[in-house]
């Protein structure tokens, strides 16, 4: 069944799920490009890695992998003796302070060259000063000082905006892309909560035309082959929460029945 809403689900944008709908909704992105830029360019999969801290200001976003090993009650000792016992802590497993965090890029068949980068923003690269967006900035930085192609899509209502334009609608979403060489000028698509997601333009090289990526149609198979919306209580809050005009726009989506 897809999404009651009609552009992107704000349910989704829970910290506690999102690494796994930001996977997903790259792999549909991989599965619909792919085909359209044969056969001169290939699209493939590129990871940056940063590590992170408590310091980091972007730790809280990050949702910790701890899991309990094992916990044991302290041992009794024998009577009449006068040992103080130790208390048997509860051990656990850390989550690795190392943060991989996936995106795509179009390369040329010829030469493997970097036509174009996407990426697909995370919460940590929207808090200020933290690690993650210190990484994401710093590679928007160095692929456009390398003559690539640069889209970043950002479906979080949450943090502060890596791409922020005068002159352009506030909106809770925002697709914004910079073409190699026109540092000067930007394409930025503005999304608001009620609309449907725009089909972005993926810029190639030299006279190859601009390949079309329906936004909306990658994440509707997200949502369908994830079975979000089966274990999404829509009566509830979403996280981050709704504004009030929002929150009843969205009481009312959910509350007519999806189309058969």
């Amino acid at each position: 069944m897809p999404s009651p809403f009609p552009g992107m689900d704000p349910y989704l944008e829970d910290p506690a799920i999102w690494s796994g709908v930001h996977a997903a909704l790259l792999a549909a992105i991989f599965e619909r490009l792919g085909p359209a830029v044969r056969p001169k360019y290939a699209v493939r999969y590129e990871e940056r890695v940063y590590v992170t801290s408590e310091e980091d200001p972007g730790y809280r976003v990050i949702v910790p992998g701890l899991r309990v090993i094992e916990r044991r009650p302290s041992l009794a000792l024998p009577a009449g003796t006068n040992a103080i016992a130790i208390t048997e802590p509860v051990r656990v497993e850390l989550a690795d302070d190392e943060i991989h965090e996936r995106s795509l890029i179009v390369i040329d068949i010829r030469d493997r060259a970097i036509v174009t980068v996407i990426e697909l923003l995370s919460p940590t690269n929207k808090v200020l000063n933290s690690f993650g967006r210190e990484s994401f900035l710093k590679k928007r930085r160095e692929v456009l000082a390398g003559g690539a192609n640069w889209l970043e899509i950002d479906l979080l209502r949450d943090g502060v905006r890596t791409a922020f334009l005068p002159r352009v609608p506030q909106t809770e979403y925002q697709a914004y892309l910079s073409r190699a060489g026109k540092r000067r000028e930007a394409s930025v698509w503005p999304i608001r909560l009620p609309e449907r997601l725009p089909v972005l333009a993926i810029p190639l090289q030299g006279d190859d035309p601009d390949v079309p990526l329906d936004l909306q149609a990658a994440l509707n198979v997200v949502v369908e082959r994830g079975s979000y919306d089966l274990e999404t209580d829509y009566q509830t809050d979403p996280i981050p929460p709704l504004t009030p005009e929002q929150a009843e726009w969205a009481r009312q989506i959910c509350s007519e029945p999806l189309p058969s």
